[in-house]
């Protein structure tokens, strides 16, 4: 089911904008922060769980810094963790025109795997235009038809088989680095077993066998659930003012048996944890999609997409604390942090995460949200 019409109906149903708080929080420059390039994770550390966590109470906004292997100790016996089993797509496959231009082809999603169509982006030095071939190493790639910024395109046999066989992986813009062979093993959580995601959902890449076996001493849980992370997640805020900004579309699917599980972790008084914004969306459009059923349901269950923007004035119904990395300045996420954890107190937390020489991005630190 396709549920974007769905959740933008709800965005104006909530009235989403009507709750934000007083003063200019709706402009994207009032999300904006100084950040040194050089605290910008270029490369992940030699062990996932060595990285530093910050913190943040979300009620007091008292600021702790910390260290991952201390996860268990701020979470109580059954909490519940729930990550993303996302797997990243090797989305990035250099090829040419019959001319000998230059073309990138970005996949953003596969659209039929066994037909071999796909939506990508395409960055060639000259205009493209339908029917036009490009040469690859595993084969020619027909142009069908443009879809707004984006191609859909043909690859020769499965789709989701050809980037794998071809593609590299897609680091982020601002790691200014080729991707190399320790990035496909370092670019995908432990959990990551379901293709289609064109970037990382990173919160999820801090955990190893041993900080995962310590929360199961704790008696923390884990679920999992699914969302393809886009490369819209990427796209810039193009409007000053950030209502008029729309989320490009992510495919989601939440398992049956989460809703219970869920309900479980909160009648015995204890937290739903998200680990990442990707985790946050997914749970909470699946909240507003079952309370716009009407039923019994806690969430949507099974597959959907989702447009859902979080930005401050949003209000949660899953999710009670939330691990994420460090985010981008003026970016969509940080606006999500924001509405979780309120905008002076997320800026003041960057703030000081740059003073105390925190690594940012994907690569980068960890942020624990709780009251």
């Amino acid at each position: 089911m396709d549920c974007s019409g769905v959740l933008r109906t709800l965005d104006r149903l909530y009235n989403l904008s009507s709750h934000a708080p007083v003063g200019n929080s709706a402009r994207v420059a009032d999300y904006d922060y100084p950040l040194p390039a050089e605290l910008i994770a270029q490369r992940p550390l030699a062990t996932r769980s060595a990285s530093r966590l910050l913190q943040l109470n979300r009620s007091s906004g008292a600021l702790r810094d910390l260290n991952m292997p201390d996860l268990p100790a701020l979470l109580e016996p059954g909490d519940l963790l729930v990550f993303n089993d996302t797997r990243v797509v090797p989305a990035r496959v250099q090829g040419r025109k019959p001319t000998g231009g230059q073309v990138e082809i970005f996949l953003e999603r596969v659209l039929d795997d066994d037909g071999g169509l796909a939506l990508v982006q395409l960055r060639a030095s000259k205009a493209v235009h339908p029917g036009q071939v490009v040469h690859t190493s595993g084969g020619d790639v027909t142009l069908h038809a443009p879809q707004e910024s984006m191609w859909v395109v043909r690859t020769p046999g499965s789709a989701l088989e050809f980037f794998e066989r071809c593609g590299s992986v897609p680091l982020p813009p601002y790691i200014s680095r080729a991707a190399d062979e320790a990035d496909r093993e370092r670019y995908q959580s432990l959990f990551a077993c379901n293709p289609g995601a064109v970037a990382a959902p990173t919160a999820s890449l801090h955990f190893d066998s041993d900080l995962l076996q310590a929360l199961e001493r704790r008696g923390v849980h884990r679920a999992t659930l699914t969302l393809h992370v886009g490369a819209g997640t990427f796209q810039p805020v193009r409007t000053d003012d950030i209502e008029a900004h729309r989320m490009h579309a992510e495919r989601f699917s939440v398992p049956p048996d989460l809703a219970a599980r869920i309900a479980a972790t909160k009648a015995a008084g204890r937290r739903v944890v998200a680990v990442g914004t990707t985790v946050v969306r997914t749970l909470e459009t699946a909240a507003l999609l079952a309370a716009q059923a009407g039923g019994a349901e806690l969430l949507h269950s099974g597959a959907g997409e989702s447009t859902l923007f979080i930005r401050p004035g949003f209000q949660f119904r899953i999710v009670d604390a939330m691990l994420t990395n460090f985010h981008l300045p003026r970016s969509t996420l940080l606006m999500l942090v924001s509405a979780f954890a309120g905008r002076d107190a997320i800026l003041a937390a960057y703030a000081h995460a740059v003073n105390h020489r925190y690594r940012f991005f994907s690569y980068g630190d960890a942020m624990l949200i709780a009251s």
